[in-house]
């Protein structure tokens, strides 16, 4: 039985192809529940639609897929509703002009509203606001986001924020909706190696809390499973690789 919290996934012959031409193919591989998954490839290998398509965004076009338990592509909408995105360019990113705590209430908001119960919705005002902020808060732990040692604390604008505490605000925002599967893209983009451990060691503190993670980047850590995307005239591989992170 599958844990209630993570979500599995497996990919078998997984390909897409598009109008102009095949994004990526024979994409075959299965992580349990609670895994951290690296999407490993060079920019144009098709590894940013790959992410999408696992989380239900991306409609392939050969072999399937399964994400928690859930049949891709013929269930995107409820794969949905299970996964969440932390950064994608072009999809889900941080509007610049918002503080980090204008970010953070307005999930809140989204959340409270579209993702609850109607119990949930006929609680007191004054019970949905203090929910809402303790959602906050473990979201803000687990991306190990202290808002106290922003130059402007929660008023500080996102223009204003590091690469790697920009990834941690997406990550704390996608989390609010507790979903059993987090998606990052370009995780190691512009960020100095010991920037980049941080990243990985924060994406690997989130699988180990049982929330499946699958992350794009351009060199996998050791301890992860890669799935490598390449090239439409190269084949795409899977591996396994173990040791200290």
């Amino acid at each position: 039985m599958e844990s209630p919290h993570g979500a599995a996934v497996a990919a078998e012959d997984l390909g897409l192809e598009g109008p102009r031409g095949r994004v990526f193919r024979n994409v075959t591989f299965s992580a349990e529940p609670g895994a951290l998954v690296a999407i490993e490839g060079s920019s144009g290998s098709g590894r940013t639609c790959l992410l999408l398509a696992l989380t239900g965004r991306m409609r392939t076009t050969e072999g399937h897929a399964r994400t928690g338990g859930l049949r891709l592509p013929t269930q995107a909408a409820a794969v949905r509703g299970i996964t969440a995105l932390g950064p994608v360019p072009g999809v889900s990113e941080l509007d610049p002009a918002f503080t980090v705590a204008e970010h953070l209430n307005e999930r809140a908001l989204l959340q409270g509203r579209y993702g609850a119960s109607l119990r949930t919705l006929l609680r007191p005002r004054a019970e949905r606001r203090a929910a809402a902020g303790a959602r906050i808060d473990r979201a803000l732990e687990a991306a190990g986001l202290d808002l106290a040692t922003l130059p402007k604390s929660g008023r500080t604008s996102v223009r204003d924020l590091e690469r790697l505490e920009a990834l941690r605000l997406s990550v704390a925002l996608a989390l609010i909706g507790e979903p059993r599967l987090l998606a990052v893209d370009d995780t190691d983009l512009k960020l100095s190696d010991a920037e980049r451990d941080r990243a990985w060691a924060l994406l690997r503190s989130v699988a180990d809390s049982g929330t499946t993670v699958l992350a794009v980047c351009s060199e996998a850590p050791e301890g992860t499973l890669v799935v490598r995307t390449a090239p439409v005239t190269e084949e795409p591989t899977t591996d396994e690789e173990t040791g200290d992170a």
